[in-house]
């Protein structure tokens, strides 16, 4: 578990911007111990890293990400990047003999797309606290 100040600096956004998101996303809420302190499962990271990605890189409004999210529970949310993540992973241990490129665009370009963006965010999110659990 870790608390806001923790996952604030970690998202480099200050505490009342993880209190602010908890009033516009449904899934985000932390744990509440004694005296309102408030604990962020892994889980509730990985939405945030999600959220803080969509918003900060992918420039989605506050209303946009609601929209994307709408519907879905924090457990979806986080299952899916996982599945994603798993598949991904798998099938470039399948594919050992080739090189890894990106795919290209309908543009032509040899850009990541967003979800694959986002997915590499959450991974890359779950690494650290890994790292960190581990360093602990």
């Amino acid at each position: 578990f870790r608390t806001i100040s923790e996952v604030a600096d970690k998202l480099d956004v200050q505490q009342h911007v993880l209190r602010f998101w908890e009033t516009k996303f449904s899934q985000v809420k932390p744990l509440k111990r004694g005296g309102g302190r408030r604990y962020y499962r892994p889980e509730d990271v990985a939405l945030l890293e999600r959220i803080h990605h969509l918003l900060y890189t992918e420039g989605y409004t506050i209303k946009g990400v609601q929209k994307l999210l709408k519907g879905q529970a924090k457990s979806q949310i986080v299952a899916e990047a996982t599945n994603q993540n798993t598949s991904q992973v798998s099938k470039a241990g399948q594919a050992s003999q080739t090189p890894m490129t990106t795919p290209v665009q309908q543009d032509g370009s040899n850009k990541m797309s967003n979800q694959q963006r986002a997915v590499l965010e959450i991974m890359l999110g779950e690494l650290k606290a890994m790292r960190e659990m581990l360093n602990a």
